[in-house]
């Protein structure tokens, strides 16, 4: 089940708030990559993009994808909710996570074997014995080389101790971050997920979902859609905050900014007015050459 966004705040809302809020969305825009567990959440809603992904983390190169979510919720009576970024099946039953996270000061492998633990909980039906809990696989990506190994990828394997002899519960848990470049196909991955160019066509269907979310005009309406969801995380975060103090006509250069902005992604005029709070006919002086914001 995928997250629903909030919804806009009221009219009455301050003009100030509202144009800080576009400024840092339209600032964050220019800016997506996959390492935006945001913006990685709807360009793997693309089947074909997430199992392209997949099969590169997984070295297994002929799964197939038969269900795909995004931003699920699984809700807990007794202690918090998890929201996981990317959750897939596939042909065989298998169960794949994505999830990215940027924050340094978190436990991760702790969070790994919670994401883990709700998956487990969310797979076994009532009644179901313990051998139907299905192959989980755990991929967790991170901008900064979390174990400091100087390595792309690190692989958890579990053994009984003092032995060769594998623990093997059904759970993976795959590593990978862009901080270290070792050369191979998952470090080459890495970089693009840090970039995120939609020019750069190197990872087939993930390139193509990129260049669509990006630069054509079906993917506009899912951009916008980012742009909210990431303004959203940003105040509950605390990173949004303050007032935009000046003088009226510095608000209305703000304005104007925005909309030539968003017009340069490709929305319409009425969408970049209602979003902005101004007339159509106020957006179409703002992106005639030569208008003058103050008018």
């Amino acid at each position: 089940m995928e997250e629903h966004l909030v919804k806009r705040k009221s009219p009455e809302q301050p003009a100030e708030t509202r144009m800080e809020r576009l400024r840092y969305r339209v600032e964050e825009a220019r800016s997506f990559n996959l390492l935006s567990d945001t913006f990685m959440s709807v360009a793997l809603r693309d089947q074909a993009a997430a199992q392209e992904v997949i099969r590169i983390f997984t070295g297994i190169p002929d799964l197939k994808i038969v269900s795909l979510s995004t931003q699920v919720r699984l809700p807990r009576m007794v202690s918090h909710d998890a929201i996981l970024d990317v959750v897939a099946e596939d042909s065989s039953g298998k169960i794949y996570n994505i999830e990215v996270q940027r924050a340094d000061n978190l436990d991760h492998a702790k969070r790994v074997r919670y994401y883990g633990a709700m998956l487990d909980t969310a797979c076994l039906e009532k009644g179901a014995g313990y051998e139907e809990l299905p192959e989980v696989y755990v991929i967790y990506l991170s901008e900064r080389d979390l174990w400091k190994a100087g390595k792309t990828v690190y692989t958890v394997e579990k053994k009984l101790s003092g032995t060769e002899i594998p623990y093997s519960d059904g759970m993976h848990i795959i590593f990978a971050n862009a901080e270290a470049n070792d050369g191979t196909e998952i470090a080459r991955t890495m970089q693009y997920f840090k970039v995120s160019d939609p020019m750069d066509q190197s990872h087939g269907a993930l390139s193509k979902r990129v260049h669509y979310l990006k630069c054509e005009e079906g993917g506009r309406q899912e951009m916008c859609e980012i742009s909210e969801k990431i303004y959203n995380e940003g105040v509950a975060d605390g990173r949004i905050e303050g007032r935009i103090e000046g003088r009226n006509e510095g608000r209305l250069e703000i304005q104007k900014e925005t909309a030539i902005t968003l017009a340069e992604r490709g929305m319409s005029i009425s969408e970049i007015a209602e979003i902005i709070k101004v007339s159509d006919r106020v957006v179409e002086g703002w992106l005639s050459e030569g208008s003058d914001p103050a008018k």
